[in-house]
């Protein structure tokens, strides 16, 4: 039985779905899957899956034990060991926040190695290019397991740092578009040779087709999506506004939670659209399941943010399109990928409500 490390920022994430039943899939296909998260994250709702996996998870916070496993590598490799600070400070100078966070990153990765070489890990994948993907660099770096990553989106939109670096250093690389690839590959060049296309996936069991049904006078929209500004809500709100100014009944039921809240709390009052629109805050994926199949559309206006973050092809349009729920979205990043414009879906641009 191969022995498979997986590490991710944040560990249970109920947004990152896709991270936790690839996990699953692989260990159904035999592999034993060791999780080890930077940050054990705390959220009010849990897929019922995750919970056997948070419940052996490994997480690296403040302790002495993290202390220890600095002293033994630079005692056992010292050459590795600071070799593995000078370029991860290097690489991050440029970037005050990516820099904070790679002074936490090194210990944690440092004790990740320690453990895994306990655990007679083979072979270590991160998801994420950015925090994650340091981590298993620096594992690599102290033990000679040897890492890959996949590359989803703000961690290849926004900023890159030691993504060249990283790139070099693993085994390969996944992305999830062919927009992603062509983009790495622009950026990079031969190193983007490494990167190989795999698409997420969503469970045919949960997320199965709708039963038929006649079509009703006030249609229900969906949105899943965490309440962030690249999942375009504010431009819903203002199509919303525009569908009940031209006398078309509806509702609108928003999934998902988020800094954006408050903001999309206060534009639904202004906008006279309490009776319509309505927030669920976070849903595990049973919930969501049952909501597509009572929808009529369902709606993702995303948006590429000014400081370039943006969709990399949303999981939730996937759920909705095994559900055989027409989708209406923009087409940006790799979305075009996935929705095929008139029919399933249809297509428009972003930030413009009338399209919309």
């Amino acid at each position: 039985m191969k022995r498979i490390a997986y590490i991710v920022s944040r560990f249970p994430k109920i947004t990152e779905t896709f991270i936790l039943y690839e996990i699953l899939e692989l260990e159904r296909l035999g592999m034993a899957v060791e999780v080890f998260a930077l940050v054990r994250e705390r959220e009010p709702v849990m897929h019922a899956e995750a919970r056997a996996l948070v419940a052996r998870a490994q997480y690296a916070g403040v302790s002495a034990e993290v202390l220890a496993a600095q002293g033994y590598w630079l005692l056992r490799r010292p050459g590795a060991y600071i070799r593995s600070w000078a370029r991860a400070l290097a690489g991050n100078i440029r970037s005050p926040k990516f820099l904070l966070r790679a002074l936490a990153v090194v210990p944690q990765a440092a004790w990740f190695a320690r453990r895994m070489q306990e655990q007679r890990i083979e072979h270590v994948h991160a998801h994420w290019a950015t925090h994650p993907a340091l981590a298993a660099y620096v594992v690599a770096e102290l033990t000679g397991i040897p890492f890959s990553f996949t590359a989803h989106a703000h961690d290849i939109y926004v900023e890159r740092p030691m993504l060249a670096e990283k790139l070099a250093r693993a085994s390969f690389a996944v992305t999830i578009s062919e927009y992603n690839r062509r983009l790495l590959a622009e950026l990079y060049g031969p190193l983007a040779d490494k990167v190989t296309v795999i698409r997420c996936g969503v469970d045919p069991d949960v997320f199965r087709p709708r039963p038929e049904r006649a079509p009703r006078d006030a249609p229900l929209l969906l949105c899943v999506a965490s309440l962030q500004e690249y999942k375009g809500h504010a431009y819903l709100l203002e199509a919303c506004a525009r569908l009940k100014a031209a006398g078309q009944p509806f509702r609108c039921l928003l999934v998902g939670e988020g800094e954006l809240r408050a903001a999309l709390t206060a534009q639904i009052e202004r906008l006279g659209l309490a009776e319509e629109v309505e927030l669920l805050g976070r849903q595990p994926r049973h919930r969501v399941s049952a909501l597509m199949a009572e929808a009529d559309v369902m709606v993702l206006p995303s948006v590429t943010t000014g400081s370039g973050k943006r969709e990399g092809i949303p999981v939730a349009l996937m759920e909705a399109l095994a559900c055989e729920l027409p989708v209406v979205a923009t087409a940006i990043s790799g979305v075009p990928e996935l929705v095929i414009h008139n029919p399933p879906g249809l297509l428009g641009p972003e930030r413009n409500p009338a399209a919309l």
